[in-house]
């Protein structure tokens, strides 16, 4: 289904999670440490630019050929991964989709090479899925936007190339009460921003997560991103497309379970012969190919809905619920099959077990898909 230059690329993508990221994320992810010389090669081979045009410093690609880059990364490893998705759907997209041009020209050179990365501020302690619960507020005085309030489990948001989060603060009240929300950039280092201690988390433990607290911390109001009063309908709409990347990162991950089992299934002896050779192993092995085959698909079929400018809510949604559902399950069988050495954090479907969980939960949990796709059903 890929035409011969994306099948180039994504080799060169695999070969370079193979030789780079292979040997050293394991030493990152027990040291709970933030893989800097790897980034930084992803931003030397233009993977932070993918989607984004020439004239901004992208590679001028578009949304699909990033999922192709994330997929073949989270086979290895999920920490990289996501630290690519989070920096261009949720850094440097919302800039790209909504900013002005100014704040374009500013941020996007330097966030498309890998030099700098951005985050998103958008959920905090009881503001999740329901992101309309935000309490973080942005006020106007002399010129300036002073915010107010905390945010969590923030990605990409403390490492040492950290140069803005965008944070989602209510900035006034509709006419009906309801809470009017804007996006608003705030530069790392601003006085009065604080950035928690790293998170102690059961995975993606090599990639940068924290808590944000903001102190009458005091922006520009060329600032704003988009339309005062639209961040959360601007960021729904992101939130669209990181859906198709997540699922492309589970089915990564789901493959990576399937690859390490298949070399283990057909190295490991019992009872005078390879365990790949018993039929219970075996289909094992077959049902984590179906179920990964049919969420690549259903990641593609998103995607190419995407980029022909058609509707894809519901598919997104259906990608992103069936994609991270399959890799938690790929993830517990390849387990399984490596018995007690897949409870060792030496072999790579520990960590993959780890990470699996997480994409259930991030970027709207799977009880949010089901209501998505339930409502765009038609049912009530």
């Amino acid at each position: 289904m890929l035409n011969a230059e994306l099948r180039i690329f994504q080799q060169m993508v695999r070969s370079f999670a193979n030789d780079v990221v292979a040997p050293v994320i394991g030493d990152h992810y027990e040291a709970r440490t933030f893989p800097y010389e790897i980034v930084s090669q992803m931003g030397d081979l233009g993977l932070f630019g993918l989607p984004f045009p020439e004239e901004y410093g992208g590679s001028g690609g578009d949304y699909f050929t990033l999922c192709i880059a994330i997929e073949e990364l989270a086979r290895v490893d999920s920490s990289v991964a996501i630290t690519l998705e989070a920096a261009v759907s949720l850094g440097a997209m919302p800039i790209y989709r909504f900013g002005t041009k100014e704040q374009k020209e500013k941020y996007l050179p330097s966030m498309c090479s890998g030099q700098m990365l951005g985050a998103f501020g958008l959920t905090e302690s009881g503001a999740g899925s329901d992101a309309g619960g935000t309490k973080t507020t942005a006020v106007r005085s002399e010129g300036d936007w002073v915010i107010n309030g905390s945010k969590a489990f923030i990605t990409n948001s403390g490492t040492n190339i950290t140069g803005l989060i965008t944070v989602n603060a209510v900035t006034g009240t509709r006419p009906d009460g309801t809470k009017e929300i804007s996006s608003i950039i705030v530069p790392s280092g601003t006085r009065g921003l604080t950035v928690g201690p790293s998170y102690s988390k059961v995975g993606w433990n090599a990639s940068d997560t924290h808590e944000l607290a903001f102190d009458d911390v005091r922006v520009p109001l060329e600032n704003l991103v988009g339309a005062e009063g639209r961040g959360y309908a601007q960021f729904l709409s992101i939130l669209d497309e990181g859906r198709i990347a997540i699922s492309a990162l589970a089915v990564g991950l789901a493959q990576g379970c399937l690859d390490e089992s298949i070399k283990y299934a057909n190295t490991r002896m019992a009872f005078g012969r390879t365990i790949g050779t018993n039929q219970a192993i075996a289909f094992k092995l077959a049902d984590m190919e179906v179920r990964t085959y049919t969420a690549r698909l259903a990641y593609y079929d998103a995607a190419a809905r995407m980029l022909r400018g058609e509707d894809f809510k519901r598919q997104a949604a259906v990608a992103k619920l069936y994609s991270s559902d399959i890799a938690v399950t790929n993830a517990r069988e390849a387990t399984q099959i490596h018995g007690g050495y897949g409870f060792m954090n030496e072999y790579p479907v520990s960590r993959m077990w780890r990470d699996s969980k997480i994409l259930e939960i991030g970027e709207g949990t799977s009880e949010v898909q089901r209501m998505l796709i339930a409502r765009d059903l038609g049912v009530n």
